[in-house]
C-alpha cells in the first residue's frame, strides 16, 4: 500500500486528506470531486449553490434538492427544535447580517438584529418527504449548514474511501477530523489528533488524544473573530440574542464515531453551562468532549481520561 495526501482549499478553510492505497492518486483525485460537488449543493455563500436555491425561494415556493441534501436539512432541523438546543440551521439571516471571518464583517444594529432574530425559527421549515422538497415560510429566511456539513461531507467522503477499498486514511476539514482504520504509522494502530490551544497560533496543541476510527470536532470562539471598539467578537451565534454566544468555554472539542454528530452536539451544548454540558455528553451515548474554558481550565469526560498525552 502506498501512502498519498492531497491539500485543497475549499469551503473557507484547508482541506487535507492522506489515504493508504494501491492508487492513491486516482482516488485522491475522486475524493477532490466530492469535495466540489459538495460544496456547489451546501454552501451558503455561493449564490449558485442548491441550498442558496432553497434561501432565494423563501417566502415563495418549496425547492426539490438532491437527497443528501435533504437528509442533511431534515437533520438540522431535528436537532434545531430539540429542547434547550443551541444548535440553529435557520442562523442565516445574521450569519450574513455580522459576516464575521469576511472582510466586509461589522457589527450590525440593535434594529438589524431584531429584524433578522424575527426569521429565525427552524419551525418555519417545512419539508416535503415524497418529493424530497424544502420549503422556507418566510421571505428573508436562509439556512446555513455550516454548523453541520463539514461533519457530513467527512463522513460520506470517508464512506467512499471503503468502498474503494481504502484501509486506511485521515480527512481533515479544518480542524474537523474523522480516519478510517488503524494508523499503519503507529504501533499500537491508534491515530494522534492534536487538540488545537485557544489561545495560541494554529498549530499548538493543547493536549494531543489517541482515536481509533473516530471523530474529533472542535466548536471554539478563536477561530473567526470580528475586532471592533476594543470589544472582540466571535462567530457562534446566539439564535436568542442576535449577538455571539456568551461562554465560560474558550473550545469544546468532540470525539464521536460520525462527524457529523460531534459537528450536532458541539453546536448544541456550546453556550450551555459547563456543569450541563459535562452532564448531557456523560448521558449521552457514542460521544465524549473536552472543555477547555477562558481561564484554561481542562474538564474531559471519562471515557477520554485514559486517552489523553
Amino acid at each position: 500500500m502506498q501512502a498519498g495526501s492531497r491539500s485543497i482549499r475549499l469551503m473557507g478553510t484547508t482541506i487535507d486528506t492522506k489515504i493508504w492505497h494501491e492508487h492513491p492518486e486516482l482516488i485522491l483525485d475522486q475524493v477532490e470531486e466530492l469535495l466540489y460537488l459538495y460544496k456547489n449543493r451546501f454552501s451558503a455563500n455561493d449564490l449558485t449553490s442548491e441550498l442558496m436555491e432553497v434561501n432565494l425561494n423563501a417566502g415563495v415556493q418549496p425547492v426539490p434538492v438532491a437527497a443528501d441534501l435533504y437528509e442533511l436539512i431534515e437533520l438540522g432541523k431535528a436537532h434545531s427544535c430539540a429542547p434547550g438546543s443551541r444548535l440553529n440551521i435557520t442562523i442565516g439571516p445574521l450569519v450574513q447580517t455580522w459576516r464575521i471571518g469576511f472582510s466586509d464583517a461589522k457589527v450590525p444594529s440593535q434594529a438589524t438584529i431584531e429584524e433578522k432574530l424575527a426569521l429565525i425559527n427552524p419551525e418555519d421549515i417545512v419539508l416535503y418527504p415524497e418529493e424530497q422538497m424544502v420549503f422556507l415560510k418566510k421571505e428573508g429566511m436562509a439556512i446555513d449548514l455550516g454548523a453541520l456539513a463539514k461533519g457530513y461531507i467527512a463522513d460520506k467522503i470517508v464512506e467512499h474511501l471503503k468502498r474503494m477499498g481504502v484501509t486506511a486514511g485521515l480527512i481533515n476539514l479544518g480542524g474537523n477530523v474523522l480516519t478510517l482504520g488503524q494508523a499503519p504509522h503507529n504501533a499500537d494502530g491508534l491515530w494522534r489528533i492534536g487538540i488545537q490551544h485557544p489561545k495560541k497560533p494554529r498549530g499548538n496543541n493543547v493536549l494531543v488524544i489517541k482515536i481509533g476510527e473516530e471523530s474529533v470536532v472542535t466548536s471554539g470562539i478563536y477561530e473567526r473573530t470580528l475586532e471592533f471598539e476594543g470589544q472582540t467578537y466571535h462567530h457562534i451565534f446566539d439564535s436568542q440574542t442576535g449577538y455571539p454566544v456568551a461562554s465560560d468555554l474558550a473550545s469544546l472539542p468532540i470525539v464521536s464515531k460520525q462527524s457529523v454528530d460531534g459537528e450536532i452536539w458541539t453546536t448544541r451544548l456550546f453556550g450551555c453551562p459547563i456543569l450541563d454540558i459535562y452532564n448531557t455528553v456523560v448521558a449521552q451515548e457514542g460521544i465524549e468532549a473536552i472543555m477547555i474554558t477562558k481561564q484554561d481550565q481542562l474538564i474531559v469526560t471519562p471515557g477520554l481520561a485514559e486517552r489523553i498525552i
